[in-house]
């Protein structure tokens, strides 16, 4: 990451700018998520993306994070998104030192592509507060999933931004980024439900390391069965094919003749 980054959409000087100083900024705080659903899903997603994903194209990096802390400035309090998508950028190779702590925008030099949200609570103002907050900070496209209902009688709300505003859409696909989501009805870690996933541009839902196992020894078990139910066919012809060797030899002709 740089020391110095050019004029973000954020910043209204096109000169480059120092790093600001950050040691006195909150970059965690031992607070736990909200609940097991929330945990999980957020893990779900970023399971199945370094799993699954290729990223945005060859040769192209991104980083996903959960629960980490959002810096758009280091005089206003971060948002902590339950996941965010940036790309073009990588994880720093030593995480301990406070700059590399959190999501500071003018570390990584960008806002991340993309946030979700999980709604566990009425608190989180998602689709209030956070919603002109996001759209601010540059992010482009901006997902609530409300797997209870809690905020309206959606489960999903879909943002992309539109100038320095959000608007709600309805597309799934995000074609400038490669990546798509999709609600899902399964079971992951112990707990059945209706989840969030990524998913390709068909709408295929993209495979955690378990599932990429479990759908590889379905495959090995299918191409077994096949192999097996040829080699009884292959079986069954010799055995066909000696029993009408014995009727011709009965009735006194050479079957190999």
């Amino acid at each position: 990451m740089t020391k110095t980054l050019e004029r973000l959409d954020l910043l209204e000087d096109d000169d480059l700018i120092p790093i600001p100083d950050i040691a006195q900024l909150v970059t965690e705080d031992d607070t736990p998520v909200d609940n097991v659903y929330s945990e999980r899903g957020m893990h779900l997603l970023k399971e199945s993306g370094y799993t699954s994903w290729p990223g945005p194209g060859a040769g192209r990096r991104f980083l996903m994070m959960t629960n980490v802390a959002l810096y758009g400035s280091p005089k206003e309090n971060p948002l902590v998104p339950d996941l965010l998508l940036s790309l073009d950028v990588e994880p720093p190779t030593d995480p301990w030192p406070k700059e590399h702590r959190s999501y500071f925008i003018w570390e990584y030099g960008k806002s991340p592509e993309l946030v979700i949200e999980i709604v566990s609570n009425r608190k989180g103002n998602e689709l209030g507060n956070k919603l002109l907050d996001y759209a601010r900070l540059g992010v482009a496209y901006y997902i609530v999933f409300d797997p209870q209902q809690l905020l309206s009688d959606k489960l999903l709300h879909i943002f992309a931004r539109r100038g320095s505003n959000f608007i709600e859409i309805n597309e799934t696909w995000f074609a400038d980024i490669g990546i798509g989501i999709t609600l899902w009805e399964g079971r992951y870690q112990g707990i059945t439900g209706t989840w969030l996933r990524w998913c390709d541009r068909d709408g295929n839902v993209l495979l955690t390391g378990t599932e990429r196992a479990e759908q590889e020894r379905q495959l090995t078990e299918q191409e077994r069965q096949r192999a097996d139910t040829a080699e009884q066919a292959a079986e069954q012809e010799r055995q066909r094919a000696e029993r009408l060797a014995a009727q011709l030899r009965a009735l006194g002709v050479d079957p190999d003749a």
